[in-house]
């Protein structure tokens, strides 16, 4: 994907991931950003050549919860 295109869907994929961890957890919007770029799924997201943004906000929210759950974030191989 062209960088231009990609630093235009980086937000909106993360907006959703956000409200998403709010609706589930419970948290605040402040706590919700700074957890999730914490995290190790957040640092793949930024990463283009991952191609984790590919994936829902259902499938990343659930990635999400494995690393907070687990410590360790696990993708799958698909």
């Amino acid at each position: 994907m062209e960088n231009n295109k990609f630093t235009a869907v980086l937000p909106v994929i993360i907006g959703g991931l956000t409200n998403k961890i709010i609706e589930e957890t419970h948290v605040g919007e402040d706590d919700a950003f700074e957890k999730l770029y914490s995290s190790e799924l957040y640092a793949a997201l930024e990463n283009e050549a991952t191609k984790v943004w590919h994936y829902s906000v259902h499938k990343l929210f659930s990635l999400y919860q494995n690393e907070i759950n687990t410590g360790k974030l696990e993708l799958p191989d698909y």
